[in-house]
């Protein structure tokens, strides 16, 4: 699978400097810059335990920043609590999806737009999310807890574009699923990038990652260690050696 989108251009809409994140007594983040520019298709790829997760919380509101800065569509959103960020149009499909386990397919859905009271834009967007993924609309009277994983994931994806988001946060989108399913997952990713929508994306299948995005991080025990675009990490001996598999 392959595919690039093309910059809206070369303003910054997601801007970390200096960011620290710390939970629970650990230092998780220590100081990273990161730029996400209108319509890009950036990844943060990196080991368990490298950070990842943590700064997407960060950015999110979700854990406290201990230092640095996040600005978010021109404003300093630093420490703005995550309801807040939903209503300026960011949005995270978490690690494990998720879902509202005792709601229906459908249900989960409208709580994904719990933003707005447009009734017939919701309605058409539920549409929109049924064209992406054709299986939700076959079970959207089912309850969430009863899906597979990969249903699961459909819908959690699905719920954050209810929202109407200008930036999209994905973290492990293909974690658990079966290879069929990972390629409907990221050929929904670049459908949606296409759309004009701005994505971060966390990803532990690094090749897979750097093939989908323009740019990509690499995050090492808290830090980022390289930074280009993709096709560069790609063919960057480091990379190659430490996340594609390969011991040449």
């Amino acid at each position: 699978m392959t595919g690039v989108t093309d910059m809206a251009g070369n303003d910054a809409l997601l801007s970390l400097s200096k960011l620290q994140v710390a939970y629970g007594g650990i230092h998780a983040v220590k100081g990273i810059d990161l730029e996400v520019r209108r319509g890009e298709l950036v990844c943060l790829i990196g080991a368990n335990g490298a950070g990842k997760t943590t700064t997407l919380k960060g950015i999110c509101g979700l854990l406290p920043v201990k230092a640095g800065s996040i600005h978010y569509a021109g404003s300093d959103v630093t420490g703005k609590p995550a309801f807040r960020l939903v209503r300026s149009g960011l949005a995270m499909v978490p690690e494990g999806r998720g879902v509202f386990g005792a709601l229906t397919i459908e249900e989960n859905l409208v709580m994904g737009a719990y933003i707005r009271n447009d009734a017939d834009g919701i309605k058409a967007d539920i549409a929109r999310v049924y064209h992406l993924f054709p299986r939700l609309k076959e079970r959207r009277r089912q309850t969430a807890g009863t899906l597979s994983g990969g249903e699961q994931q459909m819908l959690a994806m699905g719920r954050a574009m209810m929202s109407r988001p200008k930036l999209l946060l994905l973290d492990e989108p293909s974690m658990g699923l079966a290879p069929l399913m990972v390629q409907k997952v990221f050929e929904t990713i670049l459908t949606i990038s296409a759309e004009g929508v701005t994505i971060l994306l966390i990803e532990q299948n690094a090749r897979l990652a750097l093939e989908v995005s323009r740019r990509g991080y690499v995050m090492e025990s808290g830090e980022i260690t390289l930074e280009g675009e993709a096709s560069s990490l790609l063919d960057d001996p480091k990379v190659r050696a430490a996340y594609l598999g390969d011991t040449d």
